[in-house]
Parts: structure tokens; sequence; C-alpha cells
């Protein structure tokens, strides 16, 4: 039988197969078949309609890693302690080529901003074993994102800044790995800092110890071996060192990976059981769709193998999407390879289906039972995301709409876990809750210079009823300021309700202090433009969730009154000459306004409404070119997270890909006054 003739006869059968009774028949005969390429179609008809899980062929094996040769590590750490610059030196120590600094902040905000957003993983070969990399977010608001790739991992390299010490998102950061039963690596970094000597690295040392211990580590997981190293200058060694010596800048990061394959243990799976991945991270890519990335729980994938989606809802687990495996992907380096098999143990994303999301399972069609999801902290805080309706709309952007802007939002709660997008009364309007401003301060940067244009609710905080009792989010806050800013920051602190729980100077700095709090989360919105005036940019504070606690009562007068815009048109300077001794000014002569939006602040706690487009009335005696000689105090710019820090209950931010507006949310003189009232009587 000719191989035509085969394809002719196992097209025919595959129309022909409609219920088991009929393929089990046909397959008796279609299975006598002798020739090289009946039994190449054998193979195809076994993998097409077989019931249990398809065998593995001699070339599959060859081209698949073995679990025991495979380990799986996330790189966690406290934000600014040094992660992404530590994955550029392993990637160089493994032969990648990086094209520039941080090379997986392939995010544009992540490059403005220096700090990681989204994680990403990377594959390296090092000694004969696979290396599959994860780099994390350090900040609070981004901690989703670590506590859904915990689970692709068996280890963690945790990287704390030697002199400063674990910090309030080191915390959370260790809290998941040991939760997850991972045996971190310690890896104190920046050691050839001039103020780090080995006595601090003791004390880091003795305080990470002390960590893992209050929460509740093993034996096995206090047995942490230490490292000291210097991503910036490249070098990593299992005793304390500056550096200095040669030997150990030669040896680079290898003291590093070789403590992670020694430590490190490989993943669980079987090659020949049916094929379970769990999804922990999803992208969209312009050709391919989504491309759906996780950890292989067992089994074997091949491009082309049907395969199909499932999702657990009300403790039943239900088909989302049936399918087949159009490509496989893997990160090599700083690149993206096509592979074609890959097995148990090992990280690849996967191309063909269009419907399933994080913490939706892969599996072959026999499997009808998902992978558990791994839990996510509750959202602590919301905003209300609507349609642009200010005089000024549809002038930037072009993404207006309600159904467009709903449409992109449940894009974002499909890929980041941590958000959630809830349906308001107005169709127009959608409720958004994530973990805190700067999360979804990214949110809007992105949807704005994508060309949407939306208006913004001020931060609302969600909070919880137990026993009849009102608790909110908590925070620990950290804060490390000059000793003569410490009662400034105190005493703000205090008027947001915020209690100090300890407070000593910092080892690593002389004229420091360290001040720790506890502080509802609500107290906290708008707090770090305030707290960086106050500091005079000298300070750093770095907050992380601590726990839900008892409702502390209002907050103290944090925020003045507003200039409000009592007129449209185009402001004058002639107007604001004589409108800037009220307060603080936002704006500049020839910018656009209307009735309602707020101009600046005012010197009081009261909102005070002004004509900012009054133009100096030209007669035979004055000269127009008199207003040339006005001199105006340059205006405070408002940046999209102070905005979302500053506005309060009767404002909106005005949002668009070329401004960012603050305005009343009663547009109408008469119907701020009766909103004002409501608000005073409430």
């Amino acid at each position: 039988m000719s191989r035509n003739q085969g394809r002719a006869i196992w097209s025919g059968l595959g129309r022909l197969a409609s219920c088991s009774a009929q393929r089990s028949q046909l397959w008796r005969k279609f299975s006598m078949a002798e020739s090289s390429s009946g039994r190449f179609l054998v193979r195809s008809w076994r993998r097409q309609f077989s019931v249990v899980a398809p065998e593995i062929e001699p070339a599959d094996l060859a081209s698949i890693v073995s679990p025991s040769s495979i380990r799986n590590v996330a790189v966690i750490a406290h934000v600014d302690h040094g992660k992404t610059t530590l994955m550029d030196r392993i990637l160089r120590q493994c032969g990648a080529a990086v094209p520039h600094e941080r090379a997986l902040d392939s995010i544009s905000l992540e490059k403005e901003r220096g700090i990681t957003i989204a994680s990403k993983y990377t594959s390296m070969s090092y000694g004969g074993v696979e290396l599959n990399m994860l780099d994390t977010p350090g900040h609070a608001d981004f901690g989703g994102e670590v506590e859904r790739v915990v689970g692709m991992v068996e280890g963690a390299v945790l990287v704390v800044d030697a002199g400063e010490g674990p910090l309030a998102q080191t915390k959370f950061v260790v809290a998941k790995a040991l939760a997850r039963g991972i045996r971190p690596i310690l890896l104190l970094n920046k050691v050839d800092r001039p103020s780090v000597t080995a006595e601090r690295c003791g004390e880091v040392e003795s305080m990470i110890f002390d960590l893992f211990a209050n929460l509740g580590a093993s034996d096995e997981q206090l047995e942490f071996p230490v490292l000291y190293a210097s991503a910036k200058e490249g070098w990593a060694s299992r005793e304390y060192t500056k550096g200095k010596d040669s030997q150990t800048r030669e040896r680079g990061m290898s003291p590093l990976l070789d403590a992670i394959v020694d430590h490190v243990v490989p993943p669980t799976g079987d090659l020949r059981s049916p094929f379970k991945m769990l999804i922990s991270m999803m992208e969209r890519d312009p050709y391919l769709g989504r491309l759906l990335t996780g950890r292989i729980a067992s089994g074997v994938v091949r491009v082309g193998d049907r395969v199909h989606g499932l999702r657990w809802q009300d403790s039943v687990c239900k088909p989302v999407e049936e399918g087949k495996v159009v490509k496989l992907l893997k990160k090599k380096g700083t690149s993206t390879v096509l592979v074609d098999t890959a097995g148990a143990g090992d990280i690849v994303s996967i191309a063909g289906l269009s419907q399933p999301s994080i913490g939706h399972t892969i599996a072959t069609i026999e499997v009808s039972e998902g992978l558990p999801a791994a839990p996510m902290d509750p959202p602590t805080i919301s905003m209300t995301f609507g349609v642009n309706d200010s005089p000024l709309a549809g002038r930037d952007g072009h993404l207006l709409t309600g159904p467009k802007i709903g449409e992109r939002l449940m894009q974002e709660a499909e890929s980041n876990l941590s958000i959630n997008v809830v349906p308001t009364v107005s169709q127009d309007a959608y409720e958004v809750q994530g973990r805190g401003e700067l999360q979804l301060g990214i949110l809007i940067e992105n949807m704005r210079r994508e060309g949407f244009e939306l208006s913004v609710s001020p931060p609302a905080v969600m909070y919880k009823t137990e026993n009849g009792r009102k608790l909110e989010p908590i925070e620990e806050v950290v804060i490390e300021v000059n000793d003569e800013h410490s009662g400034v920051v105190i005493e703000a602190m205090s008027h947001r309700r915020g209690e100090l729980l300890d407070m000593g100077p910092c080892p690593e700095a002389v004229g420091r202090t360290r001040l720790v709090f506890s502080c509802p989360s609500r107290g906290l919105v708008g707090y770090r433009s305030v707290f960086s005036t106050d500091t005079h940019g000298t300070g750093f504070m770095h907050r992380a969730f601590l726990a839900y606690g008892k409702y502390r009562g209002p907050l103290g007068n944090v925020r003045k009154g507003a200039l409000v815009s009592m007129a449209t048109g185009t402001i004058t300077a002639y107007a604001l000459m004589n409108q800037e001794a009220r307060g603080i000014l936002f704006v500049h002569p020839g910018q656009e306004t209307y009735d309602g939006m707020v101009i600046g602040e005012h010197s009081r706690d009261t909102d005070l409404e002004l004509n900012p487009v009054k133009s100096k009335e030209l007669t035979n005696i004055r000269a127009a070119s008199k207003d040339e000689n006005v001199r105006l105090t340059p205006p405070r710019q408002i940046s999209l997270e102070e905005a979302i820090g500053y506005v309060v209950a009767d404002e909106l931010i005005e949002v668009t890909p070329k401004a960012i507006r603050l305005r009343k949310k009663a547009l109408d003189a008469s119907k701020r006054k009766t909103m004002r009232r409501v608000l005073l009587k409430g």
C-alpha cells in the first residue's frame, strides 16, 4: 500500500468514524497494514482517537529534556534590591547575548520607571542542566504576579540588599514561597558597598532566619545556603568578600548557578502520564493569538496534539475549549524559539487556543479533571472607570465608548488575576479592583497610550464585615528618612491613622532614622508625593499588605479645597495674575478649560470658583502688549499617580492620550452645591 493510498484510507476513516463502535471496527481492519506508511498512519490514528495517553515515540524521547535535568527557579526580592540586574549577569554567564541592561524589562513603562511590572521567564543551559528562571516584580502592588508564578517553580533565590536588610515586600514574597514548600537560597546583594561589612551581613542573615521562623518555615527551609554577590559587578561567592580578587571576578555567577543546581530539587512528573499544564502566564501575539505559558505537570505535548482547556467553577471542572497545539514556544535567553515537543517539568508556551486563561488547565482530550490553581489574596482598593463626558472629550483619543473600555478591562482581568472588573449599574462604567493605586495607575497609563479617553473616580478602599465589625485593609509601612524629617513624617502618618510600631537608627547610614508603621490603605492613598515633598526627596518608603484590621475612624484633614473654573474657554495670563494668590495653580495660559474643571488648590479648606478665561478689556489708551509683562509662578504639574491620590469623593480624573485633568463630578455649579450639602449631611 502506497503512502498516498494510506492517507486516503485514513481520511475516509476519519469521516466515517462517527461513534466509538465504528472506530473500533474500522481500527481493527486498518491496523492490519504492514507497510512503513501503514505503521506511520497507525500511530497517527492512535494519537487522534485513543482514549488513553499516547505512546511516546523514541524520537520524541530524544528531544525531550528529562525532568531530572531541569531546575525551575524564581528570583524574588523587595523592590530595587537587584533582581533584574542579577538576571542579566546570569544570562551572560550562561552565554546568552544581552543587548542592554535590564534586558528582561521589555514593557515600555518598565524601561521608563526602572521597575519590574510583570513576571517573565527565560531558560538557559548550565553544566548540562536546563535552568528555567523567572524574574518577578518587587513592588507590593504587583504581588499578584508573584503569587501566580511561585507554583511553577521548585526553588527560589531570595535577593536581599545587604545594606537595607529585609523590608516590607521581602516578608510578603518569602511567605508565599514558604507556603508552597520552596527552599529558598539567600543571596546578599550589593556587598561591594563600603558600608556593608561582614558583621552587617551576619546581622542580615540573623534577621532572615528570624523572618523564616516567624513565618512557620520547616527545618529544611531554615537550612538555607547563603551567598554574597554584587550583581552590578557580576560576581557571586560562597564566602564574604568584596570581590576585589581576580579569582572571584573570573568565576562570575558560577557559585550561584552551582548552588541552584545542587540545592533546588528537580520537578516531579511522569512523562508517560496524560499531558497536563496549569496556565500561569498569558501573552498576546498579533499572529499566533494567545500564548499560554506554564509548567507541564505530567506527560508530553507535541505540535499538532489535540488538547482542551479545563477550569474549576463551583467545585466542578468544566471544559472551556477544544483545539490543537499550533505552535510550541520556549524562551531561550532573550529570544523565543520554536520546539516540536516538551515534557513534564519544563516551562513552555502553547499557541492554538483562544479561550483558556490564567488559572485554567490545558490537557489532552481524555483528561477531565484540571489542576488546582494557586489561591490569590483579595484586592484591597477599587476605582470606577467610565466614559469621558467632559466638554473636551473626543479631541485626543479614538477609543471613547463604554463597550470599548469594558472590553479592554476584561482583557486585562484575564491576564492579571489580581485585578477584578465588575460592571456597574451604568452601562458605561466599570468598577476595577486591584492591590494599590500604582497597579491601577499603570493600567490607566497603558490605556491612555493605546488611545483611550476615560474618566476615573478616586480610589475607594474595600471594606469587610465580620461578626458585625467593620474591617479595613492595614498595611505595614517602612520609612527611612533623615533625622530632621522624622517629626514631620510621624505627624503626617498620625493624620492618616498610622500607628508607630518601631523607631530606631538605620544601621547602614549615620543620621538616618527607620520608622515602621501600620496604617490603613486609605490613609496611604496619595501620600507618596506628599512624603517626597516633606523629606525633600531624601526619604524612602516601602509598604506591603499586612492584614484586615478594625476600622480606625475617619482621617484627619489631609487636603485643602480646590480652585474650580466657572467658565469655558482659553485660560489667559491676565486672569491668572489675580488668581494665583488664592492658592497653587495647576494650569497655564493658553490651556483650554471648562465649567467644573479643577484648576488649582485653594489655600483654605473650602472650594472656590474662579473665572480663568477673563481677558483685559482693550481701549485706545491701554496697549495689548502689556500682557507680555505678566509674570506668573510656574504651575504645579500633576502626574497620573499624584492625581489618583489627590482627588476626593466629589471629583474625577479626566484621562486622555495627551492630558491629565481634574474635574468635579457635577459640572453644573448648582448641582455641585447640592452634592456638597449632601456630603456635609452624610
